[in-house]
């Protein structure tokens, strides 16, 4: 096999719009807008001051907007604020074992507006960077298993080969961004249900772009940094035996059209979506008393269910990784929204009660359009009568690969998102100009939102 890090370069460096599958450009799109919406809905979660006090403003040039907000910070660091933001409330998009575009879309928001990119160099950079990724996560797939969040780990990789192709690298330079980008790498497991788990997006965003510019400014780097014995493919490999020796598929078969985006209808991990939507239905039309539930049993696929961490989640990021509260939210209330996964009603004695009351059982089934998830899930509840209600197989849910959401349902998503920062105009404006993304000019056809961070927003955003 040739050099699969030099094969990378190569792709990066011959990659161009015309050449992307047509079918994949609506759902870019909508990565975009679902990304900025996330990011929106994200601003007044801690982190958000957190880092943006922190790590931000203090060492930043005015280079990009924060946040399409009138504040000017350095690219990089406008790609680890929105990044961060946009997985904070674990709202973006699936893909991939990840969470693709709350890496890449901060990202290349931020360096197209440095470099001047039109709407077709972003898009191309996207879907560049979501096949690079693609091509490295089909080599070892199991990386939950070993502790690591995969967001991070191919996020730094995909946001260093989007820079690269926003920089028009040539291969050579294209492959050194993404070999420096492997020393990037990371993410721990332990840190989700905790604030960080939306640093990591942010904290990849950031060091991808710095991987390309430094690759544009001529840092050198191993130039067989991702297949090598002891490189980025091994070191993050599960039971190190990761595939190094099959031919790349970059530039000869794309990966979007088959491994699409997933986009998220609740603030949570994808993995409890489709068990919580099962239990809806399974219950519409009927009055269950949840102190009347006697136990659930909630089938799934082993990976989820190992992701799927927190039985007795004390906090909204705890929430976001329990299959546990996903089932009590559908009996007791019947929703999930940002309100629904709120401190308060966490830690409500019912909810707190409901928890120990319902089993995730790992089920080995691979769903070939997403290999973390099993092809099906299942829910089995219990009354104390003796009664036994059961979902059946869960298939799907929409924003699921084979059931995309619409643009109405993406517009409503979008509105929510921004209800606190934008007037419905404004948002309609930003929505439809996101809808259109590769037919801009330049990043700056995007509107700025005036006042942002400032005094006028502080109850929503500080």
């Amino acid at each position: 096999m040739s050099s699969l890090t030099a094969d990378i370069g190569q792709f990066l460096e011959n990659v161009k719009y015309e050449d992307l599958p047509v079918e994949v450009l609506p759902m870019v799109r909508d990565a975009f807008t679902d990304t900025v919406a996330v990011v929106m809905v994200g601003l007044d979660q801690p982190v958000t001051e957190i880092v943006r006090r922190t790590l931000v403003e203090p060492a930043s040039v005015a280079e990009a907007r924060a946040c399409l907000s009138d504040r000017l910070v350095s690219a990089p660091n406008a790609a680890l604020l929105a990044g961060a933001i946009a997985h904070s409330l674990d709202y973006d998009d699936q893909s991939m074992s990840g969470h693709p575009s709350a890496v890449l879309v901060p990202a290349i928001l931020a360096e197209a507006e440095v470099l001047g990119s039109t709407g077709k160099d972003m898009v191309t950079a996207y879907v560049a960077g979501y096949e690079v990724w693609c091509e490295l996560w089909r080599r070892d797939r199991n990386y939950h298993a070993k502790g690591w969040h995969p967001t991070s780990v191919f996020g730094s990789m995909a946001v260093a080969a989007a820079g690269a192709v926003l920089h028009r690298l040539p291969a050579e330079r294209a492959a050194a961004a993404v070999a420096i980008a492997g020393s990037h790498a990371g993410g721990l497991f332990s840190n989700f249900g905790s604030m960080m788990k939306g640093y990591h997006a942010g904290m990849a965003a950031r060091f991808g772009l710095e991987a390309a510019r430094l690759a544009a400014a001529g840092m050198s780097a191993g130039v067989d940094a991702i297949e090598n014995k002891q490189g980025f493919l091994m070191a993050f490999s599960t039971d190190r035996t990761p595939d190094l020796t099959s031919e790349s598929k970059l530039g000869k078969e794309w990966y979007l059209p088959k491994h699409k985006l997933q986009f998220k209808l609740h603030p949570t991990c994808y993995f409890l979506h489709r068990s919580f939507n099962g239990t809806v239905k399974m219950l519409a039309g009927r009055e269950v008393n949840p102190e009347d539930v006697e136990s659930v049993e909630v089938r799934m696929g082993r990976s989820q269910v190992t992701v799927l961490v927190y039985e007795q989640p004390q906090n909204r990021w705890e929430a976001e990784f329990s299959g546990q509260h996903g089932i009590a939210a559908a009996v007791i209330l019947g929703k999930m929204g940002v309100p629904e996964l709120a401190d308060e009603v966490v830690q409500r004695p019912d909810f707190q009660a409901f928890y120990p009351k319902v089993k995730l059982i790992p089920i080995d089934d691979v769903d070939e359009r997403d290999p973390v998830f099993s092809s099906y899930e299942s829910v089995k509840l219990t009354l104390r009568s003796g009664e036994v209600i059961d979902s059946g197989p869960i298939l799907s849910v929409p924003g699921q690969a084979d059931q995309p959401l619409t643009t109405e349902e993406m517009w409503g998503k979008f509105r929510e998102c921004t209800a606190l920062t934008h007037s419905e105009n404004e948002a309609r404006e930003l929505f439809d100009t996101l809808q259109r993304i590769d037919s801009l000019s330049s990043v700056n056809e995007l509107p700025t939102r005036v006042g942002l961070f400032e005094s006028n927003f502080a109850s929503n955003v500080h």
